[in-house]
């Protein structure tokens, strides 16, 4: 058996190098039989932070409350339009005085 064995590396002891060879041939097809493949098939990990936008979420939030207190006082307004007899308030009852702007300039020529 092992007159026949052709190593590949010089040894001394045929009989021993063979041995050697068998049991690093048998290690490396146990290695074989367990190796696990090394590419990543996962999907990729999923960050909570980046799909639940909190800071959206925020504005929206604060976009509503500010929809919901202009719709209150909208509310308020017709409300006590509808009570009282609704006149336009465009006009100031002689409280303004018109001053013109160059009075001083023309009394000033006269």
């Amino acid at each position: 058996m092992h007159r026949g064995y052709q190593n590949i590396t010089p040894a001394n002891n045929k009989v021993l190098k063979k041995l050697w060879d068998d049991t690093r041939y048998n290690q490396h097809r146990t290695n074989i039989l367990f190796a696990e493949g090394r590419i990543d098939n996962a999907a990729p990990k999923t960050y909570m932070h980046l799909h639940l936008k909190l800071k959206k979420l925020q504005m929206e939030e604060e976009r509503l409350a500010t929809v919901e207190r202009d719709n209150r006082i909208l509310l308020h307004k017709m409300s006590h339009v509808m009570r009282t007899k609704g006149t336009v308030d465009n006009h100031i009852d002689n409280k303004y005085i018109h001053k013109s702007l160059n009075k001083i300039k023309r009394q000033r020529e006269l």
